[in-house]
């Protein structure tokens, strides 16, 4: 093959890879309909980025490559908006009345007859972010500049690169010129997790969506920018060349997401005061469940030509308004702070304050999250305080007023013991939370340990789900997780059927759960405590190390570090919950209530009879579950891994067994069924 042979094949697949990876971005980012997995994307993106490193001709600026670029700039650079970006007039009676008055103003301005047709609108959500321009030459994004005065914005193109949901380039036959107007913003959820892992590093945390949003898209350098989990809605257009505008918003729209761009699905044409009513009512009703922060609608007229016809006035367009609803954050009185133990421990500081109406409904109680960040904020009783409340979201304190206090307050401290239960209070080196101890015994954690417990990979407690453990414990019925065994009996039994919606067949089938439930393994049983830091993993670490459960109970620390994947913080939180009385009153009853499993059944299997050893599941097996199957190989020492490769030693196949399978003979690795299975644990065990 010639050079320029070569040099044609290896452009011809980098344009190929680009196109596959624009287009598999656009179904994840755009549609939340991905086509290949997460591991192929990356797959395809790595042969590229391996192209244009080898071939930096072939680097272009609109590669998936070049979504976060390595330098940081010194300054934002002006940019001059070729259209100028306009405010849109705020109408702030939330109201039906402020829907009504816009409509007549439209209708006076048009010099409409009373008796004249309802106006067509475009009703949109008006967005909590950051209004951005995006300058697209032949459908590739070459400039992307914040609203600024309106005139004159700053550069940002550099981080809006990293927005996965902003196309690179336009899909379909995109025209010379194209300016989009949008906004990014910040998903809530997306929000949460970020202040969360704030919290956990002992971080600044963030005060509102809308503020980091704004913030990320200023940054200089785009790796900052990258980190922070943002999006991005289009609502219309600038400098437009070489294209034929369609002759209504609702169709502008329409073209926008056809060209890939996200448009918001949440947009109705509607006609004349009563659709925008209607229309703003309904997403005022919805608002708590739209995953990002809005904090009104916008009423367009939707006929663009009708849009022209009315013109602007002074700095605000006659055509459009933005329809408020009640704020998101209010000032109120800090009345006293109390704390709270959740469903995994955790002690919350909660304040209690001057009722006050803040995101659609009134508020009484706010959290605090956890003492080094009610400090960071400088909160104390007294205190006039911002609360916020945006959908779903627990209400929170972001901050206080400004102002001197009238009398001093000491800060907030921590207890030594919980005040629920009285077991000790905690926190991990390097932690931010404050924890009790007590998680088997204080009734706090109660609901929560029990659902732990009767987990499918825990004690495998079929039946035993939310709404019962409720019933159960709301009752009185259940107080520690060793009350569950006694429910196993006749009296049990009729206990369980006279609760409401329970049923004699469903009370039955719980009792024969439970009567499985005794006989476990020692992994399965220390899983189940629910201990911090011990998953699955550990547990059968912990259970092959020691043998019995008496040894791990007494383990001390430089012991627990021994054992494999545990370190000195993993190893305190097994200490620390085997040192509070109450968890040890219960385990103890556990085992009298006849919770048993093989003795020393972990030393026994720790040489391991399958040591180096990796096996597959796969399909149906007719007498082992996947579970039970997966216990023996493990006890024996084996690992079980979720695909096949060349370093499988052996596949065992059920009915239905699928593409493992082929797989497995494309590779030439052994398949077993369940009796091979059980003839290679005996053969091994004998050995």
């Amino acid at each position: 093959m010639s050079h320029m042979s070569e040099a044609r094949d290896i452009a011809a697949r980098a344009a190929a890879l680009r196109e596959q990876l624009h287009h598999h971005a656009w179904r994840y980012y755009t549609l939340d309909a991905p086509e290949i997995p997460d591991a192929e994307y990356d797959r395809l993106f790595g042969e590229l980025q391996a192209l244009e490193q080898a071939h930096p001709g072939l680097r272009s600026v609109d590669s998936p490559t070049q979504r976060v670029l390595g330098s940081v700039l010194e300054g934002l650079a002006p940019v001059r908006h070729a259209v100028p970006m306009l405010s849109i007039q705020t109408e702030t009676d939330t109201t039906a009345a402020g829907a009504r008055a816009f409509d007549a103003r439209v209708r006076r301005e048009l010099e409409l007859a009373d008796d004249a047709p309802p106006v067509p609108y475009t009703a949109e959500l008006k967005f909590d972010g950051l209004a951005i321009n995006l300058r697209y030459e032949s459908g590739v994004l070459v400039q992307a500049a914040t609203r600024g005065d309106g005139q004159t914005g700053e550069d940002v193109t550099h981080n809006i690169r990293t927005i996965g949901q902003i196309p690179l380039r336009l899909r379909g036959a995109a025209p010379p010129l194209l300016e989009i107007r949008g906004e990014v913003y910040m998903r809530r959820d997306a929000f949460e997790r970020l202040n969360e892992r704030q919290r956990e590093k002992g971080e600044r945390t963030y005060v509102n969506p809308r503020n980091t949003a704004a913030g990320a898209v200023r940054q200089l350098d785009p790796a900052v920018t990258a980190s922070r989990p943002l999006a991005f809605y289009a609502y219309g257009v600038g400098e437009v060349r070489g294209w034929r505008e369609p002759a209504t918003q609702g169709a502008l729209l329409d073209a926008l997401a056809a060209f890939g761009v996200p448009v918001a699905a949440e947009r109705r044409v509607v006609h004349g005061a009563a659709g925008l009513v209607r229309f703003h009512d309904d997403i005022e009703a919805a608002r708590d469940r739209l995953p990002f922060d809005i904090d009104g609608v916008v009423y367009k007229v939707d006929s663009l030509e009708l849009q022209r016809r009315l013109g602007f006035k002074t700095r605000e367009p006659r055509w459009a308004v933005a329809h408020k609803f009640p704020a998101q954050e209010q000032a109120t009185h800090l009345n006293g702070i109390e704390l709270q133990v959740g469903r995994t421990g955790k002690l919350t500081p909660v304040a209690k304050l001057e009722p006050v109406f803040v995101g659609g409904t009134t508020v009484s109680n706010a959290t605090l999250h956890n003492l080094f960040e009610l400090r960071r904020k400088g909160v104390r009783v007294g205190d006039e305080v911002i609360v916020r409340r945006a959908g779903d979201v627990i209400p929170e304190i972001v901050g206080r007023m400004p102002g001197v206090r009238p009398h001093y307050v000491p800060n907030l401290r921590m207890p030594r013991a919980c005040p629920v239960c009285g077991s000790a209070v905690v926190r991990e080196r390097g932690s931010v939370e404050h924890r009790c101890s007590g998680g088997l015994f204080c009734a706090a954690q109660r609901k929560q340990a029990l659902l732990h417990f009767a987990g499918r990979r825990a004690m495998d407690i079929e039946g035993l789900g939310d709404k019962l453990v409720d019933q159960l414990v709301d009752g009185g019925v259940v107080r520690t997780l060793a009350d569950l065994y006694p429910l196993a009996t006749p009296e049990g039994t009729a206990r369980l059927a006279a609760l409401e919606r329970m049923g004699d067949k469903s009370a039955a089938n719980l009792t024969e759960a439970l009567e499985r439930s005794k006989t476990t393994t020692l992994a399965r049983f220390v899983y189940a405590l629910g201990i911090r830091h011990v998953g699955e993993a550990t547990a059968k670490d912990l259970a092959r190390h020691f043998g019995t459960l008496s040894r791990i109970e007494d383990a001390p620390l430089e012991q627990l570090i021994e054992v494999r994947d545990v370190g000195p913080v993993v190893a305190e939180s097994i200490r620390t919950f085997f040192d509070q009385p109450h968890n040890r009153e219960v385990v103890a009853a556990l085992v009298a209530a006849g919770v048993s499993w093989p003795e020393h059944e972990g030393a026994a299997a720790a040489p391991g009879a399958l040591a180096g050893r990796t096996l597959v599941l796969t399909g149906t097996l007719p007498d082992l579950t996947r579970d039970q199957a997966r216990d023996l190989i493990e006890a024996a020492g084996g690992k079980v891994a979720g695909s096949v490769s060349k370093k499988t030693d052996y596949v065992v196949a059920g009915s239905e067994a699928g593409s493992k399978l082929e797989r497995a003979r494309e590779l030439g690795v052994t398949v077993l069924d369940e009796a091979g299975l059980r003839a290679l644990l005996a053969a091994a065990s004998a050995n």
